[in-house]
């Protein structure tokens, strides 16, 4: 893919350069901030490639009727934690084995998921061809509050009293826990599965995990020349304005800590260079580029491997999340 035409990026307004792929028909971000007087430009670092065996794997499981109701149902539901997890299991799952197949599947299968983006994503899939599927953790935030919030869920659903009466139906004890399938990439964190089945949980209390690599993930190769097109393009911006014009700035809002080397090396930043994103200023010594994380993973890998503090974490891994981080440190900002 040839780097953007700095040439077409024709700046009236607060450049905000997104550092990944614009999600279509529609993409939050640039609703949300185009209509708060950005100008966001949207830089994708990663590209996926789907596992195609592995989701065949998950798609035997709709066809032989492993997934649906009954004492024999080899899964309880299924754990989303990405927007391309979801994406591989609608094209090469439920894509490709019809309505009907996938209808019967869905009945009392939960969907467990993370975050409004992955959440919406999962919402259209669920309403075309899961109806009975339901979806649990919208609003968890973070891998590690959906991991409570499954086993407080989930496990509420086994208890005796909500036991549904296979065999003779007057056995007292509670129907039998099926594990959850977790879609997952090559990278990940391991807090969901290392909180469900946790040694320190009594046995009731644990959740088999099996994870599932549907989609691996590599920096694309043009994207460190693409960034530096477009961070040349947002300082050309920016050098033609005053001195005195301190609204006059360029965000950087970074998704992932994959692609953070090259995205260093672009703005200067790092062992070699310097210790802070606050260092990168203009001419008369203030600061003129800003860099925010969509959440703490992201900024303590760049706190821990490269030394370099960033000047916004959202709150909540969302558009409103960056969006009222950035807010609330440029008030600050303008009050110092």
């Amino acid at each position: 893919m040839a780097p953007p035409n700095t040439d077409t990026y024709n700046f009236t307004s607060t450049p905000i350069l997104l550092l990944k792929t614009k999600s279509t028909p529609h993409d939050g971000y640039e609703e949300f901030f185009s209509a708060r007087g950005y100008h966001p430009i949207f830089v994708p670092v990663l590209e996926h490639r789907f596992n195609t065996p592995s989701l065949d794997e998950v798609k035997k499981l709709f066809v032989s009727g492993s997934l649906n109701p009954g004492p024999e149902r080899k899964y309880g539901g299924l754990i989303f934690t990405s927007q391309r997890a979801v994406e591989g299991f609608a094209r090469l799952v439920v894509g490709e084995i019809g309505v009907p197949i996938a209808t019967e599947a869905s009945r009392s299968l939960l969907l467990y998921t993370v975050g409004p983006a992955t959440s919406r994503s999962l919402g259209t899939l669920r309403d075309s061809h899961l109806p009975y599927a339901e979806i649990h953790g919208s609003n968890a935030g973070n891998g590690e509050n959906l991991a409570k919030f499954i086993l407080e869920h989930y496990n509420s659903l086994y208890h005796t009293d909500n036991y549904d009466g296979h065999g003779d139906g007057h056995s007292d004890k509670p129907k039998p826990k099926p594990p959850l399938l977790f879609l997952v990439g090559e990278q990940r964190r391991d807090i969901i599965p290392k909180t469900l089945m946790s040694e320190s949980l009594p046995d009731s209390q644990r959740i088999t995990v099996h994870e599932r690599v549907v989609y691996e993930t590599a920096v694309m190769e043009s994207f460190e020349e693409q960034f530096r097109s477009v961070v040349d393009a947002g300082r050309g911006y920016l050098r033609t304005h005053t001195d005195t014009d301190q609204k006059k700035v360029m965000w950087v809002v970074v998704f992932s800590p994959t692609g953070c080397d090259a995205m260093l090396r672009v703005l200067e930043l790092g062992p070699s260079t310097t210790t802070s994103a606050s260092s990168i200023s203009d001419q008369g010594g203030r600061r003129r580029v800003f860099v925010a994380t969509i959440g703490p993973t992201t900024r303590d890998y760049l706190r821990l491997k490269y030394g370099v503090q960033v000047d916004v974490c959202a709150q909540k891994p969302s558009q409103d999340g960056v969006g009222a981080g950035i807010e609330e440190f440029m008030l600050s900002k303008s009050r110092s």
